[in-house]
């Protein structure tokens, strides 16, 4: 496992902290500290890490020769991390990103596993789902979604076998289709005919635990929206929180939020997402429902309220080095809406990207993403519910 190498001090409120121990003069290499602990102590402590597990600051010996890479690192050091193991890796490696974003560049936006993929020239799949870390950590038990949509050719078009340094002659390389459902720019190479397929069932054992159950999906589109926006829609609902305004309130943000989730994926990787993804899905409704609970991001933004703070600074406050990864989707998604001229469409992640830039307050959340009558479409086709609605409409 790679882990960015830094140096931090063992905390005396630590089972590990010994006055006499070398770990425990002063501040000690994180990777150090990991292996011969085997707990992470600033980012994750109080959790015994499995004795296999080996911290390694070096990022191109922990991805030597490994046929599966799993990505999982705040969004905006994946473009430099992959350029640092391009080149590096298995020519056939395949690829899961637990990253939480979405690459906006000038020329559009896509999602950060086919980022990857044209970076390091492999096919990428994404992981999401209901899972506040700390809890995964304790084995306590949750679901989560993977989605991979297997390259037809994996397995049935074999390499020869090989060293990874050895001869490209005679390789075998094909194309596959991007989530966009045209021909990716990216030629994979087959994998050895050695290797199983790296298929759903495959996928499902590595990462399936009874305190971690795994469901397979092909929707890489939907997987990964709904792990980057619903980080957006966390913060209106911790403003929202903050405010004392109370569970139907946040119940009306997480509505729309689900909505406004829907319609992006419907509107710009409509050819291959499934909107079911969102309501059926960990990484759909209930990671959601997580995230405007207990997750980082509306944390935050309920200190901010409460504290009377910039969400900025209580993330420096709270996170112990750690970032939001909300704040800065929000900016990003923000910039793509503009480009397309559909900021309007989307209230409620234009109203935290106002927020957040000082434009718009938080009492203005229930006035801005309420539905115009000329969006009510369902209101103008009667409804036969009964005399109870009936009376009600009396009554006012």
């Amino acid at each position: 496992m790679w882990v960015f190498e830094e140096n931090v001090e063992v905390p005396k409120t630590s089972p590990h902290y010994n006055p006499s121990s070398p770990l425990c003069q002063g501040p000690q290499k994180l990777t150090e500290i990991i292996n011969k602990t085997h707990e992470n102590v600033k980012y994750l402590p109080g959790i015994n890490l499995p004795t296999n597990l080996h911290a390694n600051p070096s990022l191109e010996d922990s991805v030597k020769d490994s046929t599966i890479l799993v990505f999982n690192l705040p969004h905006q050091f994946i473009i430099k991390t992959c350029e640092q193991i391009k080149g590096k890796i298995l020519p056939y490696a395949r690829g899961i990103s637990c990253i939480k974003g979405v690459d906006v560049r000038e020329d559009g936006i896509s999602l950060f596993s086919e980022t990857i993929g044209k970076i390091l020239g492999i096919y990428c799949g994404a992981l999401s789902g209901a899972n506040i870390a700390s809890e995964v950590a304790q084995e306590k038990w949750s679901e989560s979604s993977i989605a991979y949509d297997p390259p037809h050719l994996d397995s049935k078009a074999p390499s020869p076998n090989r060293s990874p340094s050895s001869s490209t002659l005679d390789v075998v390389h094909f194309t596959h289709k991007d989530v966009s459902g045209q021909l990716s720019q990216v030629k994979l190479q087959a994998l050895p005919s050695e290797y199983p397929p790296i298929d759903h069932a495959v996928l499902k054992t590595l990462f399936h635990r009874p305190y971690f159950h795994i469901s397979v999906v092909s929707d890489v589109a939907g997987v990964s929206l709904g792990g980057a926006l619903k980080n957006v829609v966390a913060i209106a609902a911790g403003w929202v929180e903050g405010m004392g305004w109370g569970d139907n309130a946040k119940a009306a943000v997480m509505r729309v939020g689900l909505l406004e989730m829907v319609k992006f994926g419907e509107m710009f990787f409509g050819a291959t997402i499934n909107t079911r993804t969102f309501t059926e899905e960990s990484a759909g409704v209930a990671d959601l429902i997580t995230s405007c609970s207990g997750g980082r991001n509306f944390r935050c933004a309920k200190l901010s309220i409460e504290r009377k703070q910039p969400i900025g600074k209580v993330e420096e406050t709270e996170l112990n080095g750690q970032k939001l990864q909300g704040t800065l989707t929000a900016l990003e998604v923000n910039k793509f809406l503009k480009n397309q001229g559909v900021e309007d469409e989307y209230p409620l992640l234009t109203a935290v990207y106002r927020i957040l830039e000082g434009t718009m307050s938080v009492e203005d959340i229930p006035s801005y993403i309420e539905r115009k009558p000329e969006s009510i479409s369902h209101e103008s086709q009667g409804v036969n519910g009964g005399g109870a609605s009936q009376a009600v409409l009396a009554k006012l």
